[in-house]
């Protein structure tokens, strides 16, 4: 089966920029989503669309189709209480902020007693990344799947 619409797609990828490895998903599980809806980058959707279970294959991504480019009026100050993912926060490290669109990870400029300011850059932002994908399994959504608009894993909800 390809990839396509409705379809859910389990993979393994090993994500690079032009320093080297960034991340690979074969430290944890593979990635489970379903095609077509919200919840990757789309020069990855793109990629993927017409693969099936088996293929091996890498895509090389500009700025532009990955994580965009850098915006420079990026900074902005938050109180430090609303950052998460860490107790002590030190320059360079990222964050997740909530925001009225939804969670976003950030990243630490500065940071004082009570505020810090953050880069709302994503952290790939910026930079052309390489993903070397391994296609696990491909299968049709469920009505269920497509009605929530992403794909369960095993067991049912993962909310």
């Amino acid at each position: 089966m390809q990839i396509s619409k409705n379809t859910v797609v389990q993979f393994h990828y090993c994500l690079s920029d032009e320093q080297g490895q960034i991340e690979n998903s074969r430290e944890h599980q593979p990635v489970l989503y379903l095609h077509g809806h919200p919840g990757l980058i789309d020069g990855l959707t793109n990629a993927l669309e017409g693969h099936q279970a088996g293929d091996n294959f890498s895509i090389t991504l500009s700025p532009e189709q990955a994580y965009g480019v850098r915006r420079e009026n990026a900074i902005q100050r938050v109180p430090v209480k609303h950052l998460q993912g860490a107790r002590k926060w030190k320059p360079g490290m990222t964050a997740v902020v909530e925001t009225e669109k939804g969670a976003i990870q950030v990243t630490v400029s500065k940071v004082g007693l009570k505020m810090a300011d953050i880069d709302t850059n994503h952290p790939l932002a910026g930079k052309t990344l390489t993903f070397d994908i391994e296609v696990m399994d491909v299968r049709e959504a469920s009505e269920e799947e497509i009605a929530h608009g992403h794909a369960h894993g095993v067991g049912g909800h993962q909310h």
